[in-house]
């Protein structure tokens, strides 16, 4: 794979000890060398830290003013660029192999509270309840108000086995939820599949990490294997995953569209930010490895599909479903995406530190971009045991304060047009008022050796689709 693709980070919509890799700074720093330096703006920056060095009411330290500094240049931007201490930026690296340690939740930073992007699944987090959207306000008996992102995340982190009490404002909940959680250490497998039933597979992607197309090829060739004949439909859910690597992203979607489709473009300032990656072994292999899709059943570039997405699912997982949307080779289900549409590379600045800086927007082939609006899936099919998008907080990204603004016009989500199919979308089911008291505060237990619940809605529409897409292709 090349190397601007292996550098790439297009997810993670929130922050957790979560996603890294690197790049040379050297290159961008002699592109901007010619730039003219703002000499007044920086005479009032020195003038304020030698003010703040000699008046502030308690000595400060020069590493921690400019820390604040870098890190307040970069939140002023935008929600995803940020400043990465080498603590972070470690955590960020290690993030990327699967194994982090923490509480297991993509978090956001709005008006001063952290935000839930999306519990993880398998995690403290997620078998506790917390649930996306929820507003975090205290960390033990500390008020988040006035705590950075970093910080936040920083208290959330810690060793496993220690606990920590989170204190949630919920919508739709009168008091606050207190939450006791154990932190753990959170391995992730960022595949997982079964056979739903005879002809019939499904593959969760939980997070777009370095081995996760590597983890997909495993599990389309053992449900090929396991079900000892050509599937008949396949299931792709991308519900609440929060993205990931880019180089994961295009693994996914070349494992299903024809060799050498176009899966994603992107347009930056400089030269190394304007991309075109298609379903090319150098856009999704490290160097020197063997090809694990060209091994791949000849049935899986053409079963039929259905792609479950929801409001979790961001950057990364919107790629894939965007790309298989205009492809024509998935129906994609569930409810609006997270609206990500932007890239974001990490750049070490020394001593162990890096930036995280929005480098790009990406477009889904057909030329969308789905900053701030999404994906808009073909058929709208909302859980009935889970809160509507009117009676949940539903975050997204054109939520976040100083999100960027949509290159193809206004943040309003813009619906897509469908596939060529005889099954026509249809409406979101809504829960009723007397029905918000009942709904679920945790995730269905699954029963053993399975991945997902039999009871879950949306899962069974896909599969109900499928199975008519099969007798419609029969006659």
């Amino acid at each position: 794979m090349t190397q601007k693709a292996k550098f790439i980070l297009v997810g993670l919509a929130g922050v957790m000890a979560g996603a890294a890799l690197t790049v040379n700074l050297s290159a961008i720093a002699d592109k901007e060398a010619a730039t003219a330096l703002p000499v007044e703006e920086l005479r009032a920056f020195t003038d304020v830290f030698a003010r703040i060095k000699n008046d502030y009411v308690e000595p400060v330290e020069d590493k921690k003013l400019i820390d604040g500094a870098i890190n307040g240049m970069l939140t002023g931007l935008d929600p995803h660029s940020t400043y990465l201490d080498a603590e972070g930026f470690k955590d960020l690296q290690v993030g990327t192999q699967g194994e982090f340690g923490g509480l297991g939740i993509e978090v956001g930073m709005e008006d001063g509270f952290v935000k839930v992007v999306s519990p993880i699944e398998d995690t403290p987090a997620f078998k506790a309840g917390v649930k996306p959207g929820d507003l975090i306000i205290k960390l033990d008996d500390t008020p988040v108000k006035g705590l950075s992102l970093n910080d936040a995340v920083k208290r959330m982190r810690g060793k496993p086995g220690s606990t920590i009490r989170l204190t949630i404002a919920r919508k739709g909940v009168d008091k606050p939820i207190v939450l006791t959680l154990t932190r753990a250490v959170i391995k992730i497998r960022s595949v997982k599949f079964q056979l739903l039933e005879n002809g019939y597979g499904y593959v969760r992607v939980t997070q777009f990490q370095e081995h996760t197309g590597e983890l997909l090829a495993e599990a389309l060739n053992t449900l090929y294997k396991n079900n000892k004949a050509p599937l008949k439909g396949m299931i792709l859910d991308l519900r609440n995953d929060p993205g990931g690597l880019l180089n994961g992203a295009v693994a996914v979607t070349a494992a299903f569209v024809k060799p050498d489709s176009l899966v994603v473009y992107t347009e930056g300032r400089t030269a190394d930010a304007k991309m075109r990656l298609t379903a090319s072994r150098e856009f999704y292999l490290r160097p020197m490895q063997a090809d694990y899709l060209g091994k791949l059943p000849a049935g899986v570039k053409q079963v039929p599909m259905v792609v479950l997405v929801n409001s979790g699912s961001a950057s990364a997982s919107e790629i894939v479903a965007g790309a298989l949307q205009d492809h024509k080779r998935a129906v994609v289900m569930g409810t609006r995406t997270f609206g990500k549409g932007s890239v974001q590379t990490i750049l070490p600045i020394g001593n162990g530190t890096a930036i995280k800086l929005t480098t790009a927007r990406y477009f889904t082939p057909n030329g969308r971009s789905i900053q701030a609006k999404g994906i808009e899936p073909d058929i709208v099919v909302q859980d009935p045991n889970m809160p509507s998008e009117e009676d949940s907080l539903g975050i997204r990204e054109a939520d976040l304060d100083k999100h960027l603004s949509n290159p193809n016009g206004g943040d309003e989500p813009v619906p897509a047009a469908g596939p060529d199919s005889a099954i026509k979308p249809q409406p979101a089911d809504k829960p009723g008022k007397d029905d918000k008291e009942s709904l679920p505060t945790k995730p269905t237990p699954l029963e053993p050796g399975e991945v997902v619940s039999k009871n879950d809605y949306q899962v069974n529409q896909a599969l109900n689709l499928l199975k008519g897409l099969q007798i419609l292709q029969g006659r």
